[in-house]
């Protein structure tokens, strides 16, 4: 398979739809990738971010379509996954797809999908902030209401006033 692909060179020219095409063309290009993002092996996964699809796949979770932001959600968890798998097969300390979808954009992205209205978009922007990226939710974040105010001790009112 992999090999049928590389030599067909389908991946480029579907890469470049992805990114530079009409929407609904961006679409399907999304769908194909965020496909072979689900069944692809971590050499096949590899070869996709190595031909750029990590920019156009983060470009899409700015548009207007809630099904297109989820593909696009969806196959940037398979190649976070992925890092993963290769961050502990190497002993390293980086996700480096986590890396490279922090420098196209996509972490800013990701966190700004935490304020979506679609729910199914909320949580699973949340769960790869989570699982891939060292954030914490926004609430933990809320600082406390009295921190650095006055407080006020009322005076024992059985000792009386004193107007001295």
């Amino acid at each position: 398979y992999q090999r049928r692909v590389h030599g067909a060179g389908i991946v480029p020219p579907l890469i470049y739809l992805l990114g530079a095409a009409e929407f609904e063309v961006r679409k399907e290009a999304a769908w194909a990738l965020s496909n072979a993002t689900s069944g692809g092996t971590p050499q096949q996964i590899q070869f996709l971010v190595e031909q750029g699809c990590l920019q156009p796949l983060c470009d899409l979770l700015a548009v207007p379509d809630a099904k297109i932001i989820n593909v696009a959600l969806e196959a940037l968890e398979n190649i976070l996954r992925m890092g993963d798998m290769a961050r502990e097969q190497s002993g390293g300390s980086v996700n480096m797809m986590a890396q490279i979808i922090q420098d196209a954009g996509g972490l800013d992205k990701i966190e700004a999908l935490q304020s979506h209205q679609n729910n199914e978009i909320y949580e699973h922007a949340v769960t790869i902030l989570e699982q891939f990226f060292d954030v914490e939710e926004e609430d933990d974040a809320v600082p406390d209401a009295n921190a650095g105010a006055f407080t006020f001790q009322p005076q024992n009112p059985a000792q009386g006033f004193s107007f001295s």
